[in-house]
């Protein structure tokens, strides 16, 4: 992990939002790092003060139920004899079918971990000091600051003339990877566009799908994937996903 990196998972980390294994890879990084170990201190410090102040702020009830209501209801384990029943159907074509079907839940529980990280990491650039690491509406400002930091910089398009304002861009985590995020603004809603190199190079048409509360606008081409994610409403996200792809190309002609 680098300092980059650690850096965006710091506070994240101190108020308890990390998984275990992420957790661990920036515990580590910290004890081999004293430059990101007195960062840790003075979040901490930080931390400690605002609780002692009894500055914290307390999500009202119906904000929980909100979000309980948004997420996916837990399906009932099944019982003994149901899992011995699927044991019995051991034939070829059975195993065959289980295989592919297997594959398919795969696919969408990883396609679900990815949007569910997206949503996480558009909620943390929410907090105070955490949207962008180079704030500018100049996208030959914020493009440059990508360089070298990824593997790959992510395109940069102003589009403040179509109705979507250039705020700045930032390094997050996603997929226990580094990844850009290219921040814009429609009104009072904050768009973050994730940007990710991937190994195809097709174009895949865009799809926009819910999660938490928060649209989420995933496409590929140029071997990139995009996942713009915004609490606007659906429409205006396909909006801003499609006025996008349309600079991007007339940038490449």
């Amino acid at each position: 992990m680098t300092c980059e990196e650690a850096e965006v998972l710091l506070q994240a980390l101190i108020d308890g939002e990390l998984d275990a294994g992420h957790a661990r890879e920036v515990e580590n990084h910290i004890a081999g790092c004293p430059r990101c170990a007195a960062l840790a201190k003075d979040y901490r410090a930080m931390s400690r003060v605002i609780a002692d102040k009894g500055a914290s702020y307390t999500a009202p009830p119906e904000l929980r139920r909100r979000i309980e209501a948004a997420l996916p209801q837990p399906r009932a384990a099944p019982n003994r004899r149901a899992v011995l029943r699927g044991f019995a159907l051991g034939s070829a074509v059975s195993a065959m079918a289980a295989t592919g079907l297997v594959a398919i839940i795969l696919r969408n529980d990883d396609k679900t971990r990815i949007q569910s990280e997206l949503v996480s990491a558009h909620l943390r650039s929410l907090q105070a000091g955490h949207l962008t690491d180079v704030l500018s509406t100049d996208q030959h400002t914020v493009k440059p600051w990508f360089n070298g930091k990824l593997d790959v910089a992510p395109p940069v398009i102003d589009l403040t003339a179509k109705g979507f304002t250039l705020i700045g861009g930032r390094l997050d985590y996603v997929d226990a990877r580094a990844i850009g995020a290219v921040v814009y603004r429609r009104r009072q809603h904050v768009i973050n566009l994730f940007v990710a190199q991937t190994s195809d190079i097709e174009r895949h048409a865009a799809r926009t799908s819910a999660r938490q509360g928060f649209n989420i606008r995933h496409w590929s081409n140029h071997g990139l994937n995009f996942w713009a994610v915004s609490d606007l409403g659906a429409d205006e996200l396909a909006e801003f996903g499609d006025k996008f792809e349309a600079a991007m190309k007339s940038a490449a002609s």
